[in-house]
């Protein structure tokens, strides 16, 4: 196997990996600052302990994401010298700011608000839940605005070596494909929160351990839960493909197995890609329907791959649509469950339906994999080009750096991240069972409103 294909698939395996950890982080972090806010507006002094026990969960997630993410940034001088090179006085940027600012803000005040609480007070230490998630959803703004200028390059200039230099920052952090793309992978990151809590609700009432603690989970995880699948599908979800239908019509026809230009293209439901007779086969579809999704005209034309030269295409076009269609098949099922979840909830039957417990609990992987699939779609969207209409990815690699060593790293990285799992693992299970014996430990009965 070439190099060049072994350090793709060494920097999708440990990047596809370690955002398991910042995914969560970041979705957990919202929730976490809601549990402070009812604490202070009740005076309810069982949502600060909900707070700190979550606070405990993302403290344990936050040092495995530190540690699994330092690889990724060797990578870049490792194996992808020349884009390092070529990009780097852009993307050195963005990258700086975000080790520099946004991970030493998440560093200073996860400690404040995990050991702080005693000395700063209720008011300081809901201040400390709220700047610690700005840190860590700032840190996740100047890493989308990186993958952002690959997708869409904009503020940059070429220089007399070859390589780009930034002409202005703010384009660079205010790009328009960053912004929407922010929007949608934030509001995937509050989904798995959202299912992560409410799953484990679910688990504590139907275990009958904790179950009041259970119902508060579960009300602010269904909620958010609720809101945030919407809010993927529109309005983040709408602008997302519009922004693609925009820059990169042929990643477009890709994700829709669309082959040929069509006008009131239809929307595909289901159906295989046929590269070689360059047919979508057995499709099921909605007629007219991607036209107007992304054009918002019934009968307005959509390009099909044909439209553009084979060399432009997407590199795997059959991965690219797959994971679109689970990508948004998931999101339909995220909707679908925490609706009926909120409906119960509202009527005051959710805690008391066994059956929707149970779907609940059992939800909490399917976020996970809906947001890894959702970025297979854009990195996968963005081939042939590791810039996308600058450099193309076969050009990327280091070309000192062998196969052979990239496949003994590989191997490496695979057995390191085998134990690194299992020790999470039980990390989160001895914490979901210790934890529930700290519930409610040492609260009084005025504490309660």
């Amino acid at each position: 196997m070439e190099a060049n294909t072994l350090a793709r698939i060494q920097f999708a395996f440990t990047v596809t990996y370690h955002y398991l950890f910042p995914m969560f982080t970041m979705g957990l972090m919202p929730i976490i600052v809601i549990f402070k806010t009812l604490a202070l507006k009740t005076g309810d002094e069982r949502w600060n302990e909900s707070a700190r026990f979550w606070g405990k969960i993302l403290g344990i997630t936050f040092l495995f994401g530190v540690v699994t993410g330092i690889p990724m940034e060797f990578q870049f001088g490792t194996n992808w010298a020349v884009f390092s090179k070529f990009a780097g006085g852009v993307i050195g940027q963005t990258l700086a700011m975000e080790g520099t600012f946004a991970f030493f803000l998440e560093s200073a005040f996860i400690g404040l608000f995990l050991f702080g609480e005693k000395r700063l007070g209720p008011k300081l230490h809901w201040l400390t839940a709220v700047l610690l998630f700005i840190g860590t959803w700032l840190s996740g703004w100047f890493i989308i605005a990186t993958n952002a200028w690959m997708q869409h390059p904009v503020g940059y200039e070429m220089a007399a070596d070859g390589s780009v230099q930034l002409t202005s920052f703010w384009s660079l952090v205010l790009n328009e494909w960053a912004i929407y793309q922010y929007m949608h992978n934030m509001g995937g990151a509050v989904v798995v929160g959202a299912f992560c809590v409410s799953a484990l609700g679910a688990f504590y009432i139907l275990s009958n351990k904790k179950a009041e603690y259970g119902k508060m989970f579960l009300k602010v995880g269904v909620i958010v839960g609720c809101i945030s699948s919407i809010w993927m599908l529109f309005p983040s979800g709408d602008l997302q493909g519009r922004m693609i239908a925009k820059h990169q019509p042929v990643t477009l026809a890709a994700m829709e197995g669309l082959f040929d230009t069509t006008e009131g293209a239809p929307l595909v439901l289901i159906g295989q890609p046929d590269m070689e007779k360059q047919r979508l086969d057995n499709a099921v579809h909605v007629p007219n329907m991607l036209s107007f999704i992304t054009y918002q005209r019934w009968d307005a034309k959509v390009k099909g791959l044909n439209e553009f030269p084979k060399e432009d295409h997407p590199t795997n076009v059959p991965m690219l649509y797959y994971s679109f269609h689970i990508m948004v098949g998931l999101g339909t099922i995220f909707i679908l469950t925490m609706i009926v979840a909120a409906f119960w909830l509202w009527r005051g039957k959710l805690f008391d339906a066994n059956w929707l417990l149970w779907i609940l609990m059992l939800s909490f992987p399917f976020p996970f994999i809906a947001n890894t699939v959702g970025w297979a779609v854009a990195e996968l969207g963005r081939q042939p080009w590791l810039v996308y209409g600058l450099m193309r990815t076969e050009h990327g690699h280091s070309p000192m750096v062998s196969g052979g060593n990239i496949l003994f790293t590989l191997l490496g990285f695979a057995g390191m991240y085998t134990i690194i799992s299992l020790l999470y693992i039980f990390l989160m299970l001895r914490r979901i069972e210790h934890g529930a014996d700290e519930l409610g430990a040492g609260i009084t009965p005025e504490e309660v409103a």
